[in-house]
Formats: C-alpha cells, sequence, structure tokens
C-alpha cells in the first residue's frame, strides 16, 4: 500500500493556464486595459480580472475606472466571488459564494441578495455564456437578464491576422433597468477575441487582443 501512495504522489494534477489581455479604446482614443488570467487544476477554474481605464477631456481626467474580480468556477457554475471596484472614486465591494442550493451575495458589507444556484457573471471568456439568460454584474451585483443574438459568421482582424468568428450581440431582457448592448465575437476555436459596446451616452467601447 505504501509503494502505491508513494506512486500516485507523483502522478502530476491535471491544470491549465490561459490570459486574455486586451487594450481598451474608447472611439479612436485608447484608455485602458482589460486582463482575463484563467487557471484551472482539476476541473476547478478560477479567473482573475482586471481592470483600469482612464478617460482625459482637454487633458483633465474626466472617467477612471478600477476593477479587479477573483472567480472561482466549478462545473460550469460560479462557486465564489470577491471583487473591488472603484468608478470616479465611488467605491464597491462584492463577495459571494454557493450555499446549498442558493448563491449568496454580500454588497459592500450592507446589502445581501440571495440567487438561485449555477450563476454565471458576464463571463465573455467563455463561449457558454450565450446559452445563458441571467447574468451577474461582478461590479455591483446586479442579476440582470439578457438575450444573446447570434448575428452570423464574420471575417475580423484579431492581432493584425483576418480570423473567421461568429459575431453575436447581447442586449437587455425586455423591461430591464439596466440597458445593454454588446458585441462579441468567438473565433472558429471557441476563444474570445474581441468585444464592442456602446454607453448610455452613445460612445463606442473597442476590446482589442493584444
Amino acid at each position: 500500500m505504501k509503494k502505491i501512495l508513494l506512486l500516485l504522489s507523483f502522478i502530476p494534477s491535471l491544470s491549465y493556464a490561459q490570459e486574455w489581455a486586451f487594450d481598451v479604446y474608447l472611439d479612436k482614443s485608447k484608455i485602458g486595459q482589460h486582463t482575463f488570467t484563467l487557471t484551472e487544476n482539476d476541473g476547478l477554474m478560477q479567473i482573475i480580472s482586471k481592470a483600469k481605464f482612464n478617460v482625459k477631456v482637454l487633458f483633465v481626467n474626466a472617467y477612471s475606472y478600477d476593477h479587479e474580480a477573483k472567480e472561482t468556477w466549478n462545473k460550469g457554475c460560479l462557486s465564489s466571488i470577491d471583487s473591488k471596484t472603484a468608478e470616479n472614486k465611488v467605491y464597491t465591494a462584492l463577495k459571494g459564494k454557493q450555499e446549498g442550493s442558493n448563491f449568496v451575495l454580500d454588497i459592500t458589507g450592507k446589502n445581501k441578495r440571495t440567487l438561485p444556484e449555477c450563476v454565471s457573471t458576464f463571463a465573455y471568456w467563455n463561449s457558454k455564456i450565450v446559452e445563458k439568460k441571467e447574468l451577474l454584474n461582478p461590479q455591483n451585483g446586479e442579476f440582470q437578464k439578457t438575450n444573446f443574438e447570434n448575428l452570423g459568421t464574420e471575417n475580423i482582424l484579431v492581432k493584425n491576422k483576418a480570423t473567421d468568428t461568429t459575431h453575436y450581440r447581447l442586449l437587455s431582457a425586455p423591461g430591464s433597468k439596466i440597458k445593454l448592448d454588446i458585441e462579441l465575437w468567438y473565433a472558429n476555436n471557441k476563444d474570445w477575441v474581441a468585444l464592442k459596446s456602446v454607453t448610455p451616452e452613445g460612445y463606442n467601447i473597442y476590446y482589442k487582443l493584444k
């Protein structure tokens, strides 16, 4: 038995790592970057998301955004989240974890919410997100009803290389308080390669893979 245990100790665990690093543009001006780092070990996934934007108007800081979220996923469902966001000096902290058949959120230590099991955030890195009807905002804890539209195939430039992709549009469901207008592109291998979003003011935000 000791020999068997010794042999098992030398069997490596199944691990995997991937990173998506995007330059972020507001119309034609680069405003920052957003990175997603995914590690997987024996089926348990951890994703760390870091975003930092700074918008200047006439050399004056008009908007700042600093966000970091750590998420743990198990069998395609969010099992825990810990995020911190500073948006124009307004600070928000969010923590949540799966407890039994519910996902329990604590927003800035003041507001607690209970969500159903198998919650998903706006996990653009996971192409299966397009199958979801509700998504959790990792910044403010809003649980948003969503609609995805498949806009068909499209050839776009990714790192200056023509790439065949599937193009989706993400919209908020009718009656939602928060309006969404987000476009996503996935390569044929299901890898996320681009994003476009329209702000309430009508500006375009682009994510370009570095």
